[in-house]
């Protein structure tokens, strides 16, 4: 039965000519365009009929005449829909994304990215209902710009546990991930930041257009060279170097912290994956050694999922009501239920037991291209692995371009060392590819790395036959 069904469809038919015709073009029209596709419903005569203010039987007219052009099928207790046989159009090509990489590839390697079927939905929505059961009325009302007080109390006991971090509720405020901590830090601290010559080139182009100049620090196999940094801040990532891949030397940390504690530099440290750590012990925060130097950022974009535009800063005390101030009382951005729903998978452990999965699952795929690689392209060197979502194929001189191009001809979305590369950096060029391990559905991680390894060997063996050689 049918009967009472309300169903919305927006119609404009032209002015002008017979009711009939003109209801019978629009229908038409939204069918080719799309927005009535295939197996769609279309409302009763008499629901359409009184939206558009024409008589019943005008609407009953036009489904008969789409009917017969066979546009709409009509059956008893099914009501009128689109044909199924109708052919929906064809959508238009995404653009490529920044960095050279081309999301509609069919094999995705590119970093930075979770794979998104291990979204841990059942968690999820069962922390989410505890959350909502438990949360007062108040929760529900305008909130704190500062964000939620229980999603704050429950980050201080966890990050002091997974990354020795020491600071209180008061201290904390809730953003919608490192890059809206970068945006308000870059208005409140201003000024020229001290940043690693290699990193995300949009982190970057954001601090640019908040006022921020930036300078390069060299970048080795120890992490970021701290030595004689000036600025108003230094932007590091200590744990894991992006994109490079290791961890701040001991003796670096330790130089960095004590310049933060006699009045340095302010030290930024996005904590951007520390979660995933496979040949390591754990490197302890920054912030726990100068918890009044250092602001730590982090998010759950690696760990759960980049939809979720979730993360924090954890601050000195003096920045917290400047960095409020520059968010705004009504621009809060991340959704208070979600807050909530994080609050509690911490608490009740759902997120430590996601995330342990996570990082055997990772590790694995990681041991897998690096056994691949080792065994079909044996001139190439894997760096960064021991931890973190993606690893660094190094290339020989010159190798990085026609590793790229072969990698689009053979169907893979990867990255090139270069794109990260500062523009002002005067160290020596270094070639590489970025390869991320997580994204890619588990059908398609073989795949992948065969095709990543097709790639590598033509760009390698055309190299070595001299045919991407100029002036030859």
């Amino acid at each position: 039965m049918t009967r009472g069904l309300q169903i919305d469809l927006h119609l404009e038919p032209a002015s002008g000519g017979s009711r009939r015709a003109a209801v019978t073009r629009a229908l038409r029209e939204a069918v080719r365009e799309g927005r009535l596709p295939p197996g769609s419903r279309l409302p009763p005569y008499r629901s359409l009929a009184a939206d558009l203010g024409i008589a019943r039987n005008t609407v009953a007219e036009a489904y008969a005449e789409l009917v017969a052009e066979g546009w709409l099928t009509a059956r008893q207790g099914s009501g009128t829909r689109v044909s199924p046989l109708v052919t929906p159009p064809v959508a238009p090509a995404r653009p490529r994304a920044a960095g050279g990489a081309a999301p509609d590839l069919p094999y995705d390697l590119v970093q930075g990215k979770p794979d998104p079927a291990t979204f841990p939905r059942t968690a999820w929505a069962a922390a989410a209902r505890r959350a909502l059961s438990a949360a007062p009325h108040e929760a529900f009302g305008p909130g704190d710009p500062q964000g939620s007080a229980l999603l704050r109390e429950a980050l201080v006991p966890y990050l002091a546990r997974v990354r020795g971090v020491r600071t209180t509720p008061e201290r904390i405020v809730v953003c919608s991930g490192t890059a809206h901590a970068l945006r308000l830090l870059a208005r409140v601290i201003g000024g020229t930041w001290a940043v690693e010559e290699y990193g995300l080139p949009f982190h970057r182009g954001l601090l640019a257009e908040g006022g921020v100049r930036t300078v390069p620090l060299p970048v080795d196999a120890d992490g970021a060279v701290v030595g004689g940094v000036r600025g108003r801040a230094v932007l590091l990532t200590p744990a894991h170097q992006f994109p490079t891949g290791g961890p701040l030397h001991h003796e670096r940390r330790a130089a960095v912290a004590e310049r933060a504690r006699s009045g340095g530099p302010l030290v930024l440290e996005d904590d951007y994956d520390a979660e995933f750590r496979y040949d390591r012990k754990p490197v302890g925060a920054v912030q726990g050694l100068a918890p009044d130097g250092v602001v730590l950022m982090g998010s759950v974009s690696k760990s759960l999922s980049t939809a979720l535009r979730l993360g924090w800063m954890v601050l000195p005390e003096p920045l917290v009501g400047e960095v409020v101030a520059a968010k705004g009382v009504r621009e809060q951005y991340s959704s208070v239920i979600d807050q909530l729903t994080l609050a509690e998978l911490l608490t009740g452990g759902g997120y430590d037991r996601h995330v342990r999965r996570m990082r055997q699952r990772y590790r694995t795929r990681r041991d897998r291209l690096a056994e691949v690689l080792a065994q079909r392209v044996p001139e190439v060197r894997v760096t960064g692995i021991a931890a973190g979502l993606h690893a660094v194929v190094d290339l020989p001189p010159g190798a990085e371009a026609p590793a790229l191009a072969a990698a689009g001809r053979h169907g893979v979305a990867v990255e090139g060392l270069s794109a990260y590369r500062h523009p002002k950096s005067t160290a020596a060029h270094r070639d590489g590819l970025v390869v991320g391990y997580a994204a890619a559905p588990e059908r398609r991680y073989g795949p992948a790395l065969d095709a990543l390894c097709a790639a590598l060997r033509e760009a390698l063996d055309a190299r070595g036959n001299g045919s991407d050689r100029s002036g030859s």
